[in-house]
């Protein structure tokens, strides 16, 4: 079977299983453009004052369509080159963020003295919004790793504390029992204590996901000038009058949130598949 028939197939069994959950989804995704339409055209039709401020979801959809060969106030760019760059930054700023909290969790989560040395760090650091550190990081790092360190900072703290969460977690009986079968420590290790803590390291991931690209649009809103970013055309369509831009920017962000959620869900399962949890 070729790898084209292969993918269809998967997509059916796909359907078929969550059937119910897709029409639910797209039936609120409907139900969300008709009240948006009507809002639209109920502000239209008064004449009120907010009527530049909502278009209508026509006019949105027509923005979308055109951005993709131009975007009005960035003539060098269009919306594929604001997503790439700012879709870079948050896969960078997410990587790095994940590389050094998986390790340091499971450090944190399996010792004492670490979780005592470090604890405290966390606890100073954590309740800092990522945004307070916008002018700083921007100055220092400038326009294109500033935003990458705030994505990072953004989304460090939620995965590490899930992963101390989930080792603190781990059912000892397993770990027991893995011993009592004459399991060593990195065994016990790989195929004990990790899959326990994927699922907790995973709700991390999916925090992280969402701050990551609150942190990301914050960023390149308030610190680039006359840069590519997703963040900074919302600015600059909203100040120069272009909300149907502006919006449909914001769905490009949204969509690119799901995007990601999504991928990170399919890593999930397929680790669940290898490990062979499921």
């Amino acid at each position: 079977m070729s790898l084209t028939a292969n993918t269809l197939v998967g997509l059916r069994k796909l359907v078929a299983s969550r059937w119910r959950e897709l029409a639910l989804g797209t039936l609120s995704i409907v139900l969300f453009v008709c009240a948006w339409y009507v809002a639209s055209w109920y502000l239209q039709e008064t004449s009120s004052g907010l009527t530049p401020y909502v278009p209508s979801p026509r006019a949105v959809g027509e923005a979308l369509w055109k951005s993709g060969s131009f975007l009005p106030g960035l003539d060098r760019y269009t919306m594929w080159d604001l997503m790439e760059s700012s879709l870079t930054r948050v896969v960078l700023g997410f990587f790095v963020a994940l590389v050094l909290a998986f390790p340091l969790g499971m450090f944190m989560g399996s010792s004492r003295i670490a979780e005592h040395m470090g604890k405290p760090l966390v606890e100073m650091f954590r309740p800092i919004p990522p945004l307070a550190w916008v002018p700083v990081f921007l100055l220092a790092f400038r326009a294109f790793w500033g935003p990458v360190a705030i994505v990072f900072l953004g989304a460090f703290f939620p995965i590490l504390l899930n992963v101390m969460f989930g080792v603190k977690n781990v059912d000892p009986t397993l770990v027991d029992a893995a011993r009592t079968l004459g399991a060593k420590k990195g065994n016990i290790f790989v195929k004990v204590v990790v899959p326990s803590v994927v699922p907790y390291l995973m709700t991390g991931v999916k925090i992280g996901l969402g701050v990551a690209w609150m942190c990301i649009v914050a960023a390149e809103y308030t610190g680039l000038s006359g840069g590519a970013g997703l963040g900074y055309y919302v600015m600059l369509s909203g100040t120069g009058s272009q909300y149907s831009y502006m919006y449909a920017t914001m769905i490009v962000i949204g969509v690119l949130s799901i995007l990601t959620a999504g991928v990170a869900g399919l890593l999930e399962q397929r680790f669940y598949k290898w490990s062979g949890m499921k």
